[in-house]
C-alpha cells in the first residue's frame, strides 16, 4: 500500500508554493515543488493592502495549486496563510480567491507561523540551538523610510530578544535569505551546492551587503540556484541580517532549507516520530527503494559496528547512513558503481547532516562500491585526513561484509567481526565456511591491513 500523499499550499509575503510530500512520516520526501513569487507583501508598508498586480497573480497560482493537488490525488491537502493575508485591509479578499479554488485557508497567526518555521528547523537540524529568522516581504519600504538598523534593534529591545543571541547561531528560514547564501556560495568557490546547513559569518554577511550593489544584475543571473525574482530583495535581506545579528549578538548563521511548511507536518508528529534521526530514516527509505534486499542496510550496520565502538554518537550515525545506502550503486554499470554512491551521498536530498558529514558518508560508499582507497574531490575540502580515513575503514568494512553476504541476511546474523590489538576475527559458523572464497578473502585483508591487524578466520 502506498504511503499517503500531503499537499502543502504556502501563501507566504513574497511568494505562493505548492509542495507534495509522500513517504516516511518522520521525514517525507518531496513529489512536486512548485513557487509563484506573487509578492503579495509589497505594497502592505505603502497602502496597506495587497495590490491588484498581486492578487492577480495569487488567483492564478492558486487556481493551478488546487487542480494539481488534485490531480495528484493528495490525501490530505492543507493552505496555510500567513502575514501579507493577515495584515492586509483586503486580507480577505485573498482568503475567498483560494476558496473559488475549493481550498479551505488556514490563516496562522504571528505565533503560529514561528512555532511552524522553529519545527521546520528542529526537523531537519535536529541539534539545533540557537534562534530562528524568518524574512518577510515588506522589508524594501522600510528601509526606504531610513532607520531600518534602529528600528530592529528596538524593536527587539521591547520584544526581549536584546542580545539573546549571544554565543548562539542564527537559523535562517526563507527564500531571501537562502538566495544571500547562494551568492556567498558562489563568490567563495564552495565546493558543495547544498545549500541546507551552509554557515556564514557576521562577517561574511556584512560583506556580502557592502558588495550586492556593485555586483552586475547579468552575473548575479549566472549565480547557480538563485531565482531572477530573488535579485531584488538580496541588499535589503542583507541589510535586516546584519542588524539582527548585530542586535541579537548571535555569533553567525545557519541555513535551514526547511521552514514553516515541514514544521507543519513535523508539529502533526508524535514525540516518539519526532525522535527519529531523520538522516537515518531518509537514507534507509532510499536504500530500501535503490538496493535489492530491504532489510540489508541495518544488518550491515549492525554487523560492522563492533570495530568501531569507540566512535561518538555523531558519527556512529553517519556510519549508519552509510549503510543504508551501500547497495544503491548495484543497477549501475560496473565501472560507475563507486561514483553512483559517491553522488548519491553527497548531493542527495538528506537533512541532519552538514559538509563533513556527507563527505565522510560519501567516501564510505566510494570505497564501499569499488572505488579506491583515496579521496575523490571535493571531498579533501570538507573533511579532515583524519575524517576521511576513518570513512575509509566504513567503505572497507561494507565492502567485506556486502561480499560475504551476497547482500542477504543469513550470512550477516550467522557471522560476526571483532578486533583486538593484533586481530580482526572473522567468526563463521561451521556450515558458512563454504562462504570464504578468494573475494571474500582479498577483501578480510585489505580491512585488516586498513585497520593495522593480522586477519583472522574462525569457526
Amino acid at each position: 500500500m502506498a504511503a499517503p500523499r500531503t499537499a502543502i499550499i504556502d501563501i507566504g509575503s513574497n511568494s505562493i508554493r505548492l509542495v507534495v510530500y509522500q513517504g516516511p512520516a518522520r521525514l517525507p520526501a518531496i513529489l512536486f515543488n512548485e513557487k509563484v513569487l506573487a509578492g503579495l507583501g509589497r505594497s502592505l508598508a505603502q497602502t496597506g493592502a495587497i495590490d491588484a498586480e498581486a492578487m492577480a497573480a495569487a488567483a492564478t497560482a492558486l487556481t493551478r495549486f488546487a487542480a494539481l493537488a488534485r490531480e495528484m490525488r493528495c490525501d490530505t491537502v492543507r493552505t496555510v496563510a500567513t502575514a501579507a493575508a493577515r495584515d492586509a485591509a483586503n486580507g480577505t479578499e485573498l482568503l475567498a480567491v483560494a476558496e473559488a479554488a475549493g481550498l479551505t485557508v488556514e490563516l496562522l497567526s504571528g505565533t503560529a507561523e514561528a512555532r511552524g518555521a522553529g519545527y521546520g528547523v528542529l526537523s531537519a537540524i535536529p541539534q539545533a540551538d540557537g534562534i530562528v529568522g524568518d524574512l518577510g516581504g515588506r522589508i524594501a519600504a522600510l528601509r526606504e523610510k531610513g532607520g531600518l538598523d534602529r528600528r530592529v534593534g528596538r524593536l527587539l529591545r521591547e520584544a526581549g530578544w536584546g542580545g539573546a543571541g549571544k554565543g548562539l547561531p542564527l537559523y535562517l528560514v526563507g527564500g531571501s535569505w537562502r538566495a544571500l547564501a547562494r551568492l556567498d556560495m558562489d563568490r567563495t568557490h564552495y565546493p558543495l551546492p547544498i545549500i541546507h546547513q551552509y554557515a556564514m559569518t557576521a562577517e561574511t554577511v556584512a560583506r556580502l551587503g557592502r558588495t550586492i550593489s556593485h555586483v552586475a544584475k547579468g552575473r548575479l543571473k549566472a549565480v547557480p540556484g538563485l531565482s531572477s525574482g530573488r535579485i531584488p530583495t538580496l541588499g535589503d535581506a542583507a541589510a535586516v541580517l546584519a542588524s539582527l545579528l548585530k542586535h541579537l549578538k548571535s555569533k553567525g548563521t545557519i541555513v535551514s532549507a526547511y521552514g514553516l511548511r515541514e514544521g507543519l507536518l513535523y508539529d502533526a508528529l508524535d514525540e516518539r516520530t519526532r525522535a527519529q534521526d531523520p538522516l537515518v530514516v531518509a537514507t534507509r527509505d532510499e536504500g530500501r527503494r535503490a538496493g535489492r534486499f530491504p532489510e540489508h542496510g541495518d544488518l550491515l550496520h549492525d554487523w560492522i559496528a563492533p570495530l568501531f565502538a569507540g566512535e561518538g554518537p555523531a558519527d556512529a550515525r553517519l556510519r549508519h547512513a552509510a549503510c543504508q545506502l551501500a547497495d544503491v550503486g548495484w543497477r549501475a554499470n560496473p565501472e560507475f558503481r563507486a561514483e553512483r554512491g559517491l553522488e548519491i551521498a553527497l548531493h542527495g536530498n538528506w537533512v541532519g547532516v552538514d559538509a563533513r558529514g556527507r563527505a565522510m558518508m560519501a567516501q564510505a560508499l566510494w570505497t564501499g562500491l569499488g572505488g579506491t582507497t583515496a579521496s575523490p574531490p571535493p571531498l579533501p575540502a570538507l573533511a579532515s585526513d583524519a575524517d576521511l580515513r576513518r570513512a575509509i575503514g566504513w567503505g572497507l568494512a561494507m565492502r567485506l561484509g556486502q561480499r560475504l553476504s551476497g547482500g542477504l541476511a543469513g550470512p550477516l546474523q550467522r557471522s560476526r567481526l571483532t578486533v583486538d590489538a593484533r586481530a580482526l576475527t572473522l567468526g563463521l559458523d561451521a556450515g558458512d565456511h563454504g562462504l570464504y572464497g578468494e573475494a571474500v578473502e582479498k577483501r578480510h585483508n585489505a580491512l585488516a591491513a586498513a585497520l593495522g591487524r593480522a586477519p583472522i578466520l574462525t569457526a
